[in-house]
């Protein structure tokens, strides 16, 4: 009698996924390759200098196999199918990012696995642009939105694929295999322009990141972002190496107890591209869209703690722009007011915390069941009965997105159609989607709460 056959494992079809289309980027853009070199060269210096708060929070496990993707889609349909392949690799919909606020009109989620458990097995996200066609200037947007209606940027095996995991629950080895291979077709770069110079061109004066997203066949992937432990260092030696960089780091300045993330990137490559003409021999231009991004990720930061982290950003904005040269000087100055030590964060409640028991110091006491009779969880901790470390920020900056995506576009200078207009639309990506984004801040809470509620069972404390 046969074994059953078991679906294969979301955390591996993603892991699978993520080596593969690491191996195409890295072929279809060789600077990649010397960035990642560049990566684990700094990653080796970075870990026989590390301290030991920075080691509490680098989940230096699973660094190495760290990455994040891009994609711009064009359309609600685009998305609503991405979606549906990105389930079948454990990965959900989570965050709302308005890069409207730059004048860039997209708005964004982020597809990525929720539990820290799935995270751990295959770090892997795709930061997930749409276009706003409502934001486009009217002359075009019926052009726009009649060319996108022609393309379909999934092979028909993939989308057969994804219905069958939808209605059997899972796929199994071969299946998936055969996922991996298809899906990979539609991150798959084209140099073959799918509209005729001119337009292209007329797209371009408007904004270069709607003549990348309109013109070809389907969304390449234009960065595939690698995890580093020191982006300041990885900056400077990319600088020594002759690699054009962005004017500055974007996100919060370095800090003793890192914060949300900071990236930086290599710009935008010249590519040759084709355009169609009536010969059929096709005309030479050339495409800048995919550059090589880098980051460096801290501590997830609560409600309390954004608003402190947007104020301050928002202080230094209003004295200097990002590609000043007094920009991170000032930076710096504007975030001395934000707590650099974990006991500080914590009683401040400015980052989310994972909670577990320090059996070293626990059994070095001599505790008694009156010990836990008042709970006092400051108390537990002073005691280092308890210990608190920074939960890892797994998610975005609409604001360090954006600067990324515009230090890397040197044509157009796009700006709101209306004034007036409600740029923030939530609801409008989620009827695309067909599900509801999920809010991050929900997912590390309920992770805190989890990890302390297991600490204080533990222990033998009910509260």
């Amino acid at each position: 009698m046969s074994a059953v056959q078991e679906f294969y494992d979301p955390n591996t079809i993603r892991m699978l996924f993520t080596n593969a289309m690491s191996e195409m980027y890295r072929k279809e853009v060789p600077l990649y390759q010397n960035l990642l070199d560049t990566v684990v060269e700094v990653n080796k210096e970075a870990l026989t200098n590390r301290d030991s708060i920075a080691d509490e929070i680098l989940d230096l496990s699973r660094v190495e196999g760290e990455k994040h993707g891009a994609i711009r889609l064009g359309s609600k349909n685009e998305l609503y199918n991405m979606r549906r392949l990105f389930a079948v690799m454990g990965m959900q919909p989570v965050g709302y990012y308005d890069l409207s606020i730059a004048d860039l009109p997209v708005h964004s989620t982020v597809f990525r696995p929720v539990s820290r458990e799935d995270l751990n097995k295959s770090p892997f996200r795709i930061f997930t642009s749409l276009l706003r066609l409502e934001l486009l200037p009217e002359d075009i947007r019926n052009s726009v939105e009649e060319i996108l209606s022609r393309r379909q940027i999934f092979t028909d095996k993939c989308l057969k694929l994804i219905e069958t995991h939808e209605k059997r629950g899972g796929l199994f080895e071969a299946e998936a295999q055969d996922f991996i291979a298809e899906a990979l077709e539609t991150f798959r770069w084209h140099n073959q322009a799918t509209v005729e110079k001119d337009f292209y061109k007329e797209l371009l004066c408007i904004n270069s990141l709607i003549a990348d997203i309109v013109s070809f066949k389907g969304p390449h992937i234009n960065h595939l972002t690698p995890r580093v432990l020191d982006i300041d260092l990885l900056y400077a030696r990319m600088q020594e190496k002759n690699i054009q960089m962005t004017a500055t780091i974007q996100g919060p300045p370095k800090r003793k107890i890192p914060i949300l993330l900071r990236q930086t990137s290599f710009r935008a490559l010249s590519e040759e591209i084709l355009f169609s003409n009536q010969d059929g021999k096709g005309i030479q231009g050339t495409h800048r869209a995919r550059f090589g991004e880098i980051e460096t990720r801290g501590a997830a930061l609560t409600k309390d703690g954004m608003e402190l982290y947007d104020k301050l950003l928002n202080e230094t904005l209003s004295q200097t722009k990002q590609d000043d040269k007094n920009y991170q000087e000032i930076l710096e100055k504007s975030f001395s007011k934000f707590p650099d030590t974990v006991s500080e964060l914590f009683d401040k409640n400015l980052v989310h915390f994972n909670f577990s028991i320090n059996e070293k110091i626990l059994n070095q006491k001599t505790v008694t069941e009156k010990d836990f009779k008042e709970f006092n969880l400051q108390k537990l901790i002073q005691e280092q009965i308890i210990k608190i470390t920074p939960m890892t920020y797994e998610d975005f900056l609409p604001v360090s997105a954006a600067g990324i995506f515009k230090s890397n576009i040197v044509e157009g200078g796009f700006t709101k159609a209306e004034a007036d207009l409600q740029l923030s639309n939530q609801n409008d990506i989620e009827t695309a989607l067909g599900v509801k984004i999920i809010d991050p801040q929900t997912i590390y809470q309920e992770e805190s709460q989890k990890s302390l509620n297991q600490s204080l069972e533990k222990l033998g404390i009910n509260i």
